[in-house]
């Protein structure tokens, strides 16, 4: 049996956090600043952890992560 392959879109956008959740950067931020408001922008620093359904389809894409 060979290996499964990682999708490689997946490694690089999202990481598992030590108990088995999946992170990932906040959306939105790439560009229309002006729209959004000041609490927005500070809600979408830094990561989030992805809900349970979301995560078991990234799961699927990282075999071995």
């Amino acid at each position: 049996m060979p290996k499964m392959k990682t999708k490689s879109g997946v490694k690089k956008r999202f990481s598992l956090t030590s108990s088995g959740k999946v992170r990932s950067n906040q959306s939105g931020k790439k560009h229309g600043m002006v729209k959004r408001t000041k609490s927005q922008l500070r809600n979408q620093r830094g990561t989030t952890i992805l809900n349970d359904a979301d995560a078991r389809i990234i799961k699927k894409f990282m075999p071995y992560g």
